[in-house]
């Protein structure tokens, strides 16, 4: 008996500084689900160009030596496409990271993040813009994504995206080359 309970005490420490780690790892296991090439529908729900539809081809992929994930594509509105570019990764200070170009160009910095269960939420930024966007995986195949942005002190949702799987690729599975 003295033995099992010396031997429990002797693990104890090395299972301490293990289960920080295995929290830390539910972020990377967020992202691996997005792992994959998505498809869907979107919409612009508010602002000047409100009810315009669009279509969304993007590749999900996890960097090897970081927690974090790059959506990859473009969005079509009629004979128009737009190169879409999501490239998100956690430091010791949190999330960043941008879209397309980042608030330089033409685009958005990810200025935070955080993740819970199965969504992630990163604070986005542009100048005086500052807003948000979640993203929500429901199932294995199935995403949704909302952007908003915030006015005075409401955030008021303006873009919307269902994406689908439409890949064979299991979660958590090799990337093909």
């Amino acid at each position: 008996m003295k033995k099992t309970i010396a031997a429990c005490l002797l693990l104890l420490p090395a299972t301490l500084v293990a289960l920080p780690a295995l929290a830390a790892d539910k972020d990377q296991r967020f992202f691996e689900n997005i792992e994959g090439q998505w498809s869907g529908p979107g919409e612009i729900v508010a602002g000047k160009y409100k009810g315009t539809k669009f279509v969304c081809t993007l590749s999900g992929t996890t960097p090897e030596k970081a927690v974090g994930m790059t959506l990859d594509g473009s969005c079509r509105v009629g004979v128009f496409t737009q190169p879409m570019k999501a490239t998100i990764t956690r430091s010791n200070t949190g999330y960043s990271g941008k879209f397309n170009d980042g608030a330089e160009g033409k685009g958005l910095d990810v200025v935070s993040g955080s993740v819970n269960g199965n969504k992630v939420v990163l604070g986005l930024n542009r100048k005086q813009l500052n807003g948000a966007m979640l993203a929500r995986i429901s199932d294995e195949n199935t995403m949704n994504v909302t952007v908003s942005v915030r006015v005075d002190n409401e955030l008021v949702p303006v873009i919307g995206l269902n994406l689908k799987r439409v890949d064979d690729m299991a979660i958590g599975a090799i990337a093909k080359n």
